[in-house]
């Protein structure tokens, strides 16, 4: 069962160190449990698009709850002051805690006018955002995935994010961890990001205005099937 959080208020970030670096490691120092945060993004020829995360954390005692809420990182007024600029747009926050595993959420949902805008937030300041163009209509895009300490006897291994793009074009080349037709992801635990982690893919864009070659071909099998019923239809 979902049971939305009531709505209090919390000043907005006082840091500008992202969310995901905040949660981790409160969660490495004082908690016990699972820590999930998906972030998935579908990008556009002109590199605009919208972006999806989902975090969660679950809590052992009120003591760590309280702190949590302290920091705001479950306050949607918090949350949109941190990952609102002028050039990109919250959309919807929902924060909701879920009964059934004790896990509490977060999720955002935003548009972006360019991805690499999004370096103005500040959540995403340390995350380089980079869409470059380059000669023949290539572009290269990447991210950083900033490192996040751990240690306190914690198992990093038990705590994994997850970044998933959809690709607007034909895909050269990248280093993500699995692939989906035009859907890339990279999915990482805490000791497998290190010092750092760069996420790249270079791609050939369609064109704006480009129909894909399957509208054509389902138009044209459309026509044919409609040509045929009227040919028969007459010749009765």
């Amino acid at each position: 069962m979902k049971m939305k959080i009531t709505e209090k208020f919390y000043p907005p970030y006082k840091t500008s160190a992202n969310i995901v670096q905040i949660i981790l490691i409160l969660f490495l120092i004082m908690f016990n449990g699972c820590l999930n945060y998906n972030q998935e993004v579908v990008l556009y020829p002109d590199g605009s698009g919208k972006m999806k995360i989902d975090y969660w954390m679950n809590f052992i005692n009120k003591e760590s709850e309280k702190v949590v809420d302290n920091l705001g990182i479950f306050n949607p007024d918090s949350i949109r002051s941190g990952f609102q600029s002028k050039h990109s747009q919250v959309e919807n926050v929902t924060v909701f805690r879920d009964t059934t595993d004790s896990t509490t959420h977060a999720i955002v949902e935003l548009s972006f006018n360019h991805i690499d805008s999004l370096n103005q937030t500040k959540v995403f300041a340390e995350y380089n955002f980079s869409f470059q163009e380059k000669t023949g209509g290539q572009v290269i895009f990447s991210q950083f995935i900033p490192p996040i300490a751990t240690g306190f006897g914690i198992d990093a291994s038990n705590y994994r994010v997850t970044y998933k793009y959809s690709i607007p074009g034909e895909i050269i080349s990248h280093n993500a961890n699995l692939v989906s037709g035009k859907t890339l992801t990279w999915q990482y635990n805490l000791s497998e990001i290190g010092g750092g982690k760069m996420i790249s893919v270079t791609f050939q864009p369609y064109k704006l205005k480009e129909t894909p070659n399957w509208i054509y071909i389902l138009s044209g099998a459309v026509l044919l099937l409609v040509l045929f019923f009227l040919l028969k239809k007459r010749k009765s």
